[in-house]
Formats: C-alpha cells, structure tokens, sequence
C-alpha cells in the first residue's frame, strides 16, 4: 500500500497494512482490526499464515520508537481488497521490488520475518 497524503507518518511511502496498538488489545487482534478498517477484510477472508519476532526500532528523522508484529495472511481465493484513506494506491509484488521504492523504514526486515524466503525471496 502507498500511504496517503491524509496519513500523520511516511506520506508516499510504500508500506504493509499497519496500526497503533490499542489499550487491552493483542498484536494478533488489532492486526485484524486494521485488515478490516484499511482493506475491508474479515479474519475470514485472510487466514493467518505467519506471526514473526517483534521488531523494535527508533526512527530519529521523528523522533520515533516503533514495535512492529509483522504477521503473513493469505488472501482467500475470490476476495478482493478495498483501501481506505490511509492508501493512495495498492498493487501486488514480489518482495525484491521493494528495494526500488520508497518504504517505510524496516519494512524489508520485518517482512522477512515472516515471509517464506525473507523478504529478497
């Protein structure tokens, strides 16, 4: 997903779906949560493949610590995406193009965490 321009961080960037953590809520649940609220997706719809190692960093360009739980769906056959406000634009591909876009940071290292391969796959 390309962020929007309406988004706080990384405007223009590509990125996974992503979102705050919530009071009282598990990593597990609000990765659901966003799968419904950016790409209209029910738990359903993407069946959990994969839960990777946290991933902690800080982005000093914001001044920002990050935690990211990287987790792998799969996209049920005959189900479509529909993005929100959050994405200017959505497309498919293979993890190596990643290197040729502007991403969010740490994005090729947590999904190498959970996806078949790492993310040069």
């Amino acid at each position: 997903m390309r962020r929007s321009d309406r988004v706080r961080t990384y405007r223009g960037h590509w990125a996974a779906i992503s979102g705050y953590l919530e009071a009282g809520a598990t990593p597990l649940d609000q990765a659901r949560e966003e799968l419904r609220e950016e790409v209209g997706l029910e738990a359903d719809d993407a069946p959990l493949v994969r839960a990777g190692e946290p991933l902690t960093f800080t982005d000093n360009t914001i001044g920002v610590t990050w935690t990211v739980h990287p987790f792998l769906f799969r996209l049920r056959e005959g189900r479509e995406i529909h993005t929100d406000w959050e994405a200017n634009a959505s497309r498919w591909m293979p993890p190596t193009e990643l290197v040729s876009l502007p991403t969010v940071p740490m994005l090729r290292e947590a999904l190498a965490r959970v996806y078949p391969g790492g993310a040069s796959a």
